[in-house]
């Protein structure tokens, strides 16, 4: 039964949702009767996305949704859903694509999108403040604006349903196995050759990327693709986005610089750069890398475990209402520590709103960072959403596999065996599914599912790994392959509470689903699915390129390999070193 005049998420599992249960709106969960029931009634919907840990959540939250006027408004004027991008991503990708149809421009969270009464989004934004500064209007202004519109223009709102699927619904051409080293030169063009990474501010890490470089390293042994790999991986590791004192990376800088954070860290960057760290220290064994691929590792073992011993979601960037709070220090705090100037950059007006973000000038000593872990302990850790997600406890698996290569006598291997294991009894042996509900999956639980059983039946050469490996590959197949696009829808082919089938091609805050498919058809040996995957992949590259480095990555190996070069997924046998 539905509730519409009270806040329904108390009982949902969600910590981002559960954030939100005390406020004065009266928010629904993303459902078909809630859908249904605003069909009824003709009333739009006001779609709020965002998660547990996004900064910018918390202050629209506390500016907005807790404010009884503004919540007033919202509840007379629409129906107000609250959703968890991390347990939705498949709404979130549809929205954020709307938003950028809307505003030609990139989203974020949280995201703010208004919906006709079928759900169909026909204007949006992300953060809007509780009164009007820096040029954006006041979220009541936005309100009352929007509502207005709607009731001026219902009609047409309504009726423009098939325009925007139209707009949203990937392009595609009919080039076939392209030459796939110039788009690629396009990134490297747009690197920064001093500082690493894209150009410009903010800085993301974007390791699909940097991954896809050390692929090409790998079969070619150019120096131009090593190169940038090098300069941000010594700037992950000594700048402040990366955590010198527990381990662990940011979400991205603020800055060109790398040294100021946004302080939330997520399990799905952290894995990412575990794994992109493995693979450098292949080439270069350095033990100063070692060292911080040991001490990210050891960082999500002790501190990102929730109570199933599954890795939960991400740490806030937040405590004690102050962003930041947890990881910076003062110069007083540190002043008195022996030999500290030695090993940080530290300024008496720090670096950061006068205080201190550790960027490291060479590897500290365990007994400096005691100290520094000690004055961190006293204080108020940061809110962690423990929320389990299928893919990403999988892309740990493969990513201790990893690291298992660099630090054999860590145990990391076995780590990783008796993580599947867990994974192996709840979703394989029960359902799978992605977070809480377990009618919900996407292609992403089971490319990364597949791709870790992969990784252990390479390493471990068990070949009960391949059966079970081919088996979901033929599942996922079943549930999520569509015959006429030839290509993996991003949900499973009955879902039918969204206006929109959504097909995601691009990488997004993980390597896209589609590709790393490729990748697992190819290592199973199923090449006639994966020539039909690989051609409708290479129809959208001229496209969208720029956002399809995994699938780059994929359809090289997929044509290496199809031709009888002795390649695996990370790269390729090089018969003559080359040196350039």
């Amino acid at each position: 039964m539905i509730k519409i005049n009270e806040n329904v998420l108390s009982n949902d599992l969600s910590p981002y949702l559960k954030q939100h249960k005390d406020n004065p709106v009266n928010w629904q969960t993303w459902s078909k009767e809630i859908l249904e029931f605003s069909k009824q009634n003709k009333k739009p919907i006001l779609l709020s996305i965002g998660y547990a840990s996004c900064h910018w959540c918390h202050v629209m939250a506390h500016e907005s949704f807790e404010d009884i006027e503004t919540a007033n408004l919202m509840n007379k004027l629409f129906i107000n859903i609250k959703v968890d991008r991390e347990e939705r991503p498949d709404l979130d990708f549809i929205f954020q694509s709307s938003f950028q149809l809307f505003n030609q421009t990139g989203g974020g969270w949280p995201l703010t999108m208004f919906l006709d009464e079928n759900g169909v989004p026909f204007m949006g934004g992300t953060y809007f403040p509780k009164e009007s500064k820096h040029g954006l209007p006041s979220f009541k202004e936005v309100l009352q604006k929007i509502s207005d519109a709607y009731k001026d223009q219902r009609e047409k709102i309504v009726n423009q349903k098939d325009l925007i699927i139209k707009n949203l619904n990937l392009k595609k051409n009919s080039v076939l196995n392209q030459d796939l080293k110039p788009i690629l030169e396009i990134s490297l063009n747009n690197l920064d050759p001093i500082k690493g990474g894209y150009k410009g501010a903010p800085k993301f890490p974007t390791f699909n990327l940097f991954e896809t470089l050390l692929y090409f390293y790998n079969t070619s042994n150019d120096k131009k693709y090593l190169t940038p790999v090098e300069l941000i991986i010594k700037q992950f590791c000594s700048k402040g986005i990366y955590d010198h004192v527990e381990g662990g990376i940011s979400r991205y800088a603020v800055d060109e610089d790398w040294i100021v954070p946004h302080f939330e860290k997520m399990l799905y960057d952290n894995t990412q750069f575990i794994l992109l760290l493995s693979k450098y220290c292949k080439i270069n064994s350095d033990s100063y890398f070692k060292s911080k691929l040991e001490q990210t590792i050891d960082f999500l073992k002790k501190n990102f475990l929730n109570k199933e011993g599954f890795l939960g979601s991400a740490f806030d960037a937040d405590s004690d209402g102050e962003e930041g709070k947890y990881y910076v220090y003062s110069y007083n705090e540190i002043k008195d520590i022996e030999n500290i100037e030695k090993f940080f950059e530290i300024k008496t007006e720090g670096n950061w709103e006068n205080k201190i973000i550790l960027v490291e000038k060479e590897m500290p000593t365990n007994e400096i960072l005691k100290k520094l872990s000690k004055i961190r302990l006293q204080r108020k850790k940061p809110f962690f959403d423990d929320k389990t997600q299928l893919d990403l406890n999988c892309l740990m698996i493969s990513a201790l596999i990893s690291a298992n290569d660099i630090l054999p006598n860590k145990g990391y291997l076995k780590l990783a065996e008796e993580f599947f294991l867990k994974i192996e009894k709840k979703y394989i042996e029960g359902k799978i599914h992605h977070s809480y509900s377990k009618d919900i999956v996407f292609i992403e639980d089971y490319a990364f599912l597949i791709n870790a059983i992969n990784d252990l039946s390479d390493k471990t050469m068990n070949f009960k790994y391949k059966d079970l490996a081919k088996k979901l590959s033929q599942e996922a197949i079943s549930k999520f392959f569509i015959e006429d696009k030839k290509i993996f829808q991003k949900n499973p082919k009955n879902n039918d509470d969204i206006f929109f089938k959504p097909i995601d091609i691009g990488d997004n805050t993980i390597p896209n689903g589609n590709a790393i498919m490729l990748i697992n058809l190819v290592r199973l040996g199923m090449m006639k699915e994966a020539k039909v995957l690989s051609d409708s992949l290479n129809g959208y590259l001229n496209i969208y390129k720029n956002h399809m480095m995994t699938a780059i990555r994929a359809l090289d190996y997929f044509n290496n390999i199809n031709s009888g070069k002795n390649c695996t997924e990370q790269g390729c046998k090089i018969d003559e070193k080359k040196t350039n």
